[in-house]
């Protein structure tokens, strides 16, 4: 099922689209900024949903509803514009929409009504796709969509922000997000109530408990969560295996670059988005099956092997990530042959742990350029003797 965004404003689009992404695992979006734009895919790709903002900057949203109605008249319908009046409703209501809404919007509101809206054109089947194969290089030139809930972009922005956040302001932000509140209530619990005796109990005491930084990467751990939305059993495995190892990277590479004194939440960052291209892939590879295709497991492990990095870096310049990231989610895979820095060395570092390397093999060579020859020994060996001591691995006692 094709769908498309009519609408000049940037945020609100790219809002939107993870919005209508989430409906379906079967949904492509695309997007036009204005109306020549608008009836140009329109006539290319006869999309099954239609989002229109009102107000274009080279026309009215009318003006294209007009054109459409005039060769089509089932294709559903929803304007969504900051006008709320009564007579600009029935003007609209004269196009036969399916649906008006004002903007501002909650967007789970938005997901629901959308959801009653349009239920009738998102069966569980579809027609037969032509091939894996030409839904993974077709899909990889348009925009990509995970199939989560959550806007992964708009969490990523905030990591970037972290520094200017308070623990007052992202609790407001969240306090009406269960999922974010259980998972973080649960984190800071793990640890706080070991030091303390005292549970946590507030959002913003449990943000305050692990700071905004390690908050906001707990909000994109839970954003990159697609197990959900996938329909088979092997695909979940698969993904829930992804991210297995990407927290894995994460953590391994926040105790290397707490070992060096730095920062660690950029590293933790980074290995959590270390497996998005396998996400992506796997989405594309839901959709063939919910269109009637049958995938082996070597057809599975193929596609991964192939795709996951054409997909990882399309996602990293959708999303925007900035470059400095980008480097370090690389060097999880592989290290270049120049400008190795401190920081790709740790991130390597961290994805050879996790994976379970051999001090001897290249992890050692990249333990001795970052100066802690011998570390991980050490660190197995105080993990153990906390372990032995009844401490809980940060040094405080259980």
């Amino acid at each position: 099922m094709d769908a498309l965004i009519v609408d000049d404003d940037d945020l609100m689009a790219d809002l939107l689209e993870t919005v209508v992404a989430g409906l379906h695992s079967a949904v492509t979006v695309f997007k036009a900024a204005g109306f020549h734009e608008a009836l140009t895919l329109w006539q290319k790709r006869k999309p099954d949903l239609l989002i229109v903002d009102w107000d274009l900057p080279d026309g009215s949203g009318l003006d294209f509803l007009r054109q459409v109605r005039a060769s089509d008249k089932d294709v559903a319908i929803v304007m969504i514009t900051g006008r709320a009046d009564r007579e600009s409703i029935l003007k609209a209501a004269h196009y036969r929409i399916n649906g008006y809404i004002s903007k501002p919007f909650q967007v789970d509101v938005l997901h629901q009504r959308l959801l009653e809206m349009i239920g009738k054109l998102l069966p569980e089947e579809l027609a037969p796709a032509a091939s894996l194969e030409v839904l993974l290089s077709e899909g990889v030139k348009t925009v990509i969509q995970l199939p989560v809930s959550a806007d992964v972009a708009s969490m990523l922005e905030l990591v970037g922000r972290s520094d200017d956040i308070s623990a007052a302001q992202l609790s407001e932000r969240w306090q009406s997000d269960p999922s974010l509140c259980s998972r973080l209530l649960d984190v800071a619990n793990r640890s706080s109530y070991r030091r303390t005796g005292q549970p946590v109990v507030t959002l913003r005491d449990a943000i305050a408990s692990i700071g905004v930084p390690m908050a906001l990467n707990q909000g994109l751990a839970l954003a990159l969560d697609v197990n959900a939305a996938l329909s088979s059993e092997a695909l979940v495995s698969c993904a829930s295996e992804a991210q297995k190892q990407a927290k894995a990277v994460a953590h391994e590479a926040q105790r290397v670059a707490l070992s060096l004194g730095k920062r660690s939440s950029q590293f933790f960052t980074a290995g959590l988005l270390s497996r998005i291209g396998e996400l992506a892939v796997l989405k594309v590879m839901d959709q063939f099956q919910r269109q009637g295709g049958e995938l082996s497991d070597e057809q599975v492990s193929q596609a991964l092997r192939d795709w996951a990095q054409p997909y990882g870096n399309k996602l990293k310049i959708q999303w925007f990530i900035p470059v400095e990231l980008r480097n370090l989610i690389g060097a999880v895979h592989y290290l270049p042959r120049e400008n190795v820095t401190q920081e790709r060395l740790i991130m390597r570092a961290g994805a050879l742990i996790a994976g379970g390397a051999a001090p001897e093999a290249e992890l050692g060579k990249v333990l001795r350029q970052l100066g802690l020859e011998g570390w991980q020994q050490q660190s197995s060996e105080h993990e153990q003797k906390d372990e032995d001591d009844g401490n809980d691995g940060d040094g405080n006692h259980a």
